[in-house]
């Protein structure tokens, strides 16, 4: 009853039921690409695609959950030309579980960087952050299929091991 009483509390809560569902969504979609990939059935549908509107579109997504954690996103993208030979639904997973990757493993005051460059016929995406980093041996295995690195004290982590096993096949 005080929730429902209260227009702030309310759409507070139903920001996180959001993301939550948001999340969950996420997991179950992860699992299901990767068995795709394991069965070698993933079939990207290539079609010109603005990068820097997807990548900006990703980032409002995590809109509430950047702000929560009061991080500093620096988005920094080549002005022009950023059409690419890309599946939409795939390449938009890719970034967010870039970004996704980045938040949960970051200290506090996260600093996340994101830059589109252009060099010719190419277009590079860098994503960058300051997180916890990575040990070499996390370093050397970090792209096999439920590989999870060792948090330390960070209990709050979520997720299977199948993120960057995904990224890197799409990529």
């Amino acid at each position: 009853e005080k929730v429902v009483q209260d227009r702030e509390k309310s759409n507070y809560f139903s920001g996180i039921i959001k993301e939550e569902n948001r999340r969950m969504n996420k997991q179950v979609e992860t699992i299901l690409q990767a068995a795709l990939i394991d069965r070698q059935q993933l079939q990207l549908k290539l079609q010109p695609l603005h990068i820097n509107e997807v990548i900006r579109r990703v980032m409002d997504n995590f809109k509430l959950q950047i702000d929560g954690i009061q991080a500093q996103v620096i988005l920094q993208l080549a002005e022009g030309y950023d059409l690419a030979e890309a599946d939409e639904v795939h390449f938009t997973n890719l970034i967010s579980n870039l970004v996704d990757n980045a938040i949960k493993y970051s200290r506090d005051k996260l600093v996340l960087r994101i830059q589109t460059i252009r060099s010719g016929k190419n277009m590079t995406v860098r994503i960058e952050d300051n997180g916890i980093g990575m040990s070499k041996e996390t370093q050397r295995r970090i792209f096999e299929k439920f590989y999870r690195a060792h948090t330390g004290n960070l209990h709050n982590v979520k997720g299977f091991g199948l993120g960057l096993s995904y990224v890197k096949s799409v990529v």
